[in-house]
């Protein structure tokens, strides 16, 4: 069952004995804490790893404005953009040389594709990752809830289980490369 925002810090907040939000408007501690919190924890973990659901790629508008040094072009990054993970031309998505100045990317040549994180919605995120997100948002949230700093460390340590697991589950999605020219192989032929 896919999950929204509200669905997602309600978790957390029953996780740490709390009471589940129905708005992040509805004027309750809990509801003020889960929206101040949410937004940056969700980008923070989102950032934190490549992942596959999460992995876009993207033609960038060139800005008319060119940069003041080193590189020729500017272009726009895209509004859901969390991350970096390569740039090219040609219709590659790595490859060259660029620098994330502000909202924009800088690099030599007059196109440019960007292999980046961005920002899904919370109903396209994998179950592996909302229990990721759950868990850190607890131990965010456990603190301004309950005042209590060793439950939130506990939850803290609990939270980075979680993300090792989900690191490891979503790296199992992709095509797992193979031996293609191994000598020991031909040795024994």
């Amino acid at each position: 069952m896919a999950l929204t925002a509200i669905g997602l810090c309600s978790r957390a907040l029953i996780k740490i004995g709390a009471t589940a939000i129905t708005a992040f408007d509805e004027g309750t501690a809990e509801a003020e804490v889960a929206a101040s919190l949410y937004g940056p924890a969700r980008d923070a973990l989102l950032s934190a790893n490549a992942w596959s659901f999460a992995t876009r790629q993207a033609t960038l508008p060139r800005l008319a404005e060119e940069p003041v040094a080193d590189y020729a072009n500017a272009f726009q990054l895209p509004a859901d953009f969390l991350r970096a993970l390569g740039a090219g031309g040609s219709g590659r998505g790595r490859g060259l040389e660029y620098r994330i100045t502000g909202r924009t990317l800088h690099a030599a040549p007059d196109t440019l594709v960007l292999t980046y994180v961005g920002r899904p919605a919370e109903e396209d995120f994998p179950a592996f990752f909302d229990q990721v997100l759950i868990a850190r948002l607890a131990a965010e949230f456990c603190i301004p809830l309950t005042e209590n700093s060793s439950r939130a460390e506990l939850l803290s340590r609990l939270a980075e289980t979680e993300f090792r697991r989900a690191r490891l589950i979503d790296a199992q999605q992709d095509s797992q490369p193979g031996f293609e020219d191994f000598t020991l192989i031909d040795a024994r032929a």
